[in-house]
């Protein structure tokens, strides 16, 4: 993917080659797709009913898009997956405790997803991701969150908050 920190979520398949977007999706047997990422959450969705798999690169503009729904969606309407059955994994990411952001972007969090996701200017990325994925079906036993900051503790992971000129790491889905 040439992620641009959009909600734009493309289906891979024998034919595509997405040049621009967010989130990918497919269902074809003996495929990987990866989301590299140096501080925005890397999410990975497994269907194991309809053997399907997708990842995310939420960033906080992916975030308020919505692009875990759009993920969701996507699976749902290509290889019909019962949001119920999806499994989610969030790889390391900034968390709350070091994403600081301006008053503007914490008073707009608060406004539009709740008071809860924000503590004085830190805002809280995968909680609203969670809560996005929750409200699409998701089950809470299906979502499994990393609780490691990649800013309070980047080695073996980037982050670009804590060092501009930094590299990436992935997160990586195979489907057999």
């Amino acid at each position: 993917m040439d992620q641009i920190h959009s909600n734009i979520v493309y289906e891979i398949s024998d034919t595509t080659n997405p040049q621009t977007c967010d989130g990918l999706v497919t269902n074809k047997p003996n495929t990987s797709l990866m989301v590299m990422v140096a501080d925005c959450i890397p999410i990975v969705f497994y269907d194991p009913i309809q053997k399907a798999i997708g990842v995310a690169h939420a960033g906080r503009k992916g975030t308020f898009e919505n692009i875990s729904k759009n993920i969701v969606k996507k699976m749902e309407d290509l290889y019909k997956s019962d949001p119920k059955h999806i499994e989610v994994t969030f790889g390391p990411s900034i968390q709350k405790c070091c994403y600081e952001v301006s008053n503007e972007i914490a008073n707009y969090t608060a406004k539009y997803f709740g008071k809860e996701f924000v503590d004085g200017r830190y805002i809280d990325l995968q909680s609203i991701n969670k809560q996005q994925l929750l409200q699409c079906g998701i089950l809470q036993n299906n979502i499994t969150l990393s609780k490691t900051c990649t800013k309070c503790n980047n080695a073996p992971y980037f982050s670009y908050r804590k060092e501009k000129s930094c590299g990436r790491f992935a997160g990586i889905i195979h489907l057999k």
